[in-house]
C-alpha cells in the first residue's frame, strides 16, 4: 500500500502525525501487511525568512499576542508528550522550509527518508537547531551518511512541482495523509485510527482484512 504524507518539516502536527503513523505502520506490517511511505511537501509560510528569529515571536505576530500562543503551544506540546515527543517550542526558530524538502527528497533517494524527515522534525521542535540554514542541513544530512549539497540547484524543481501538486489537490492544512491515491484522512490522528485506516484501505483495495478505528478530530496547521 502506498500512503504519502503531505507536510511541512516546521509544523507540530506534522511532527505528531508523522510519529503516530510510523507506529501505526508498524504495526500493520506485523499483521502482515506492506506499506511504502513517501514524504510530500508543503509550506505553511513559504515566505518566511530564516533570520534566526524565534517562532515564538512569529506565532505571537500570527495568533495575535502571548497569551493565545501560550495556550496554542501548551496544546501542542502536551499532544506531543502523549505520544512520547518533547518539544521545546520555546527554543524553537522560525525557517523557511524549502531547503529542508529538498534534504528530504535527496534522502529519500537514498532510502532514508523517513529518517531524514524526523532528524529534521526533531531538531526544530526539540534541539532549537535552525532548519532554514544550509549548513545545519548539510550538518544533519552528513548524520544520516548522506553527502549532499544544497548550494545548487538540485532537486529544487521536483520540489517545487511537489508543492505546486499539493495545491493542487486543494491541500491548506497539514499533515495530510493519502492511502493509494485516493483516500485521504487529514490531522494528526491518533496511532488507532491510522492504523484502522490503513486496514479499511486495505480491504477496500483488496489488501487485507479490515479493522477500523474511531474516527477522530485532532489537531491539524493550516495556512
Amino acid at each position: 500500500m502506498k500512503v504519502e504524507i503531505f507536510s511541512d518539516v516546521v509544523c507540530p502536527w506534522c511532527y505528531i502525525g508523522h510519529t503516530r503513523l510510523a507506529r501505526a505502520v508498524e504495526r500493520y506490517r506485523d499483521q502482515g501487511g506492506e506499506v511504502e511511505v513517501q514524504f510530500r511537501p508543503f509550506q505553511l509560510a513559504p515566505e518566511a525568512e530564516s533570520l534566526g528569529q524565534p517562532l515564538s515571536t512569529w506565532l505571537e505576530r500570527k495568533f495575535g499576542g502571548q497569551e493565545q500562543t501560550r495556550q496554542l503551544m501548551g496544546r501542542v506540546v502536551g499532544a506531543a508528550s502523549e505520544s512520547g515527543l518533547d518539544l521545546r517550542m520555546d527554543r524553537a526558530i522560525h525557517a523557511n522550509s524549502f531547503d529542508a524538502h529538498r534534504l528530504i527528497l535527496a534522502a529519500t533517494r537514498h532510502g532514508k527518508g523517513e529518517q531524514m524527515a524526523e532528524r529534521l522534525f526533531r531538531a526544530h521542535f526539540t534541539d532549537g537547531l535552525d532548519i532554514g540554514s544550509r549548513e545545519t542541513l548539510t550538518t544533519l544530512a552528513a548524520e544520516a551518511g548522506l553527502q549532499v549539497s544544497l548550494d545548487g540547484e538540485d532537486g529544487a524543481e521536483e520540489t517545487r512541482a511537489q508543492l505546486d501538486r499539493a495545491r493542487d489537490l486543494g491541500i491548506s492544512g497539514v499533515p495530510l495523509f493519502l492511502f493509494e491515491g485516493k483516500y485521504t484522512v487529514s490531522g494528526a490522528q491518533p496511532e488507532d485510527t491510522l492504523l484502522g485506516a490503513l486496514e479499511e484501505v486495505a480491504t477496500l483495495t483488496g489488501q487485507t482484512p479490515s479493522a477500523t478505528g474511531d474516527a477522530y478530530d485532532d489537531g491539524v496547521c493550516v495556512v
